[in-house]
């Protein structure tokens, strides 16, 4: 019988529990459309990837906004307001991992990114995902509920990306509406996606 979620299991981690969570991560996202169009052969995924996911989203573990859940079954990646990614590093990965024909279009699909983002403060889930062998067990409410309670008490929006299509309705039974859909050519669909905070 499969194991149940249970919101005791989600916790914290620590910047010593980086690797595991960017580890969870990586298994998660081996078979999202988008992130494999940026990193396509195993080889390049399996190296770029974390790299990827530290220069986005690795300011969480600096905030308190890293979330594992069991053991290192699934995690989450947020960054407060006013925290943000590490541009020139995601620069810098691109640069590494992508040839010439796909860095071209990422400039434009960073142009088209950045028109989405709340103008106010907000939170953003740079990164969630729960490893192949365990989904559907529920963790990934289990890690986005945390922060999400919080904007409620905050009256503060969530933002994020999605890059499979597959995960829509898991976000949009949290609250999340697609603000819009970018797709540049040979590029699968990225969904940019809010939340306003509910009462």
């Amino acid at each position: 019988m499969a194991a149940t979620a249970d919101p005791t299991d989600v916790r914290i981690a620590t910047k010593s529990e980086e690797d595991s969570v960017l580890a969870v991560l990586t298994l998660a996202f081996s078979a999202d459309p988008g992130v494999r169009w940026y990193f396509t052969a195993p080889p390049q995924f399996y190296t770029y990837f974390p790299e990827f996911s530290r220069a986005y989203g690795g300011k969480a573990f600096d905030h308190k906004a890293a979330y594992y859940v069991g053991d290192y079954a699934g995690a989450a990646l947020w960054l407060p307001p006013d925290v943000e990614p590490d541009n020139d590093e995601i620069v810098s990965v691109m640069q590494d991992a992508l040839s010439e024909e796909k860095l071209a279009l990422v400039g434009e699909f960073i142009e088209r990114v950045e028109k989405s983002h709340p103008t106010e403060p907000y939170w953003e889930l740079t990164v969630l995902g729960v490893e192949p062998a365990q989904q559907g067990e529920g963790y990934g409410k289990l890690l986005i509920d945390p922060v999400l309670a919080e904007c409620d008490r905050e009256e503060t929006p969530a933002f994020l990306i999605s890059s499979n299509v597959q995960n829509l309705s898991f976000y949009i039974r949290h609250g999340f509406e697609i603000v819009d859909t970018i797709q540049l050519p040979t590029m699968p669909p990225f969904f940019p996606m809010r939340r306003e905070p509910q009462r």
